[in-house]
């Protein structure tokens, strides 16, 4: 599968690349600063740059429902789109999370495209009872 192979070839480009930070411990932090980053970009493209808002309110959940109806009425609170700025910031974020989440797979010995298909394996299984 040509997914597979490019998930292979970058986990074996982050293990060739990843020298200073390669203990345990330097990639869970570095996983959890990454992840923080992201989130921080996210928010900024609301509150600095403003092309997207988040609208939140509580999400009404009928007692009797079709999952088909609920995945058209649940509102992501999400109005906008990122714009070319604050996309390639939050594009950079995310990489630098997936270079650390391959790493943290180099580390345990866990081909990322497994525990992706492993995944997708429960999606495909469980279906709407997967509910997260």
């Amino acid at each position: 599968m040509e997914e597979d192979s490019t998930l292979q070839s970058f986990q074996q480009k982050v293990s060739e690349l990843l020298l200073r930070h390669r203990s345990f411990l330097d990639i869970i932090s570095k996983f959890q600063e990454s992840n923080a980053r992201v989130n921080r970009a996210l928010i900024k493209a609301v509150t600095e740059c403003g092309c997207i808002q988040v609208h939140g309110e509580r999400q009404n959940f009928p007692s009797s429902f079709s999952p088909a109806w609920l995945a058209s009425q649940l509102n992501t609170h999400l109005h906008g789109d990122l714009c070319d700025h604050c996309l390639d910031i939050v594009r950079s974020e995310m990489g630098k999370n997936l270079f650390y989440l391959a790493a943290l797979c180099n580390l345990l010995e866990l081909r990322l495209d497994q525990v992706i298909d492993q995944e997708m394996a429960k999606l495909r299984t469980f279906g709407i009872f997967n509910l997260r």
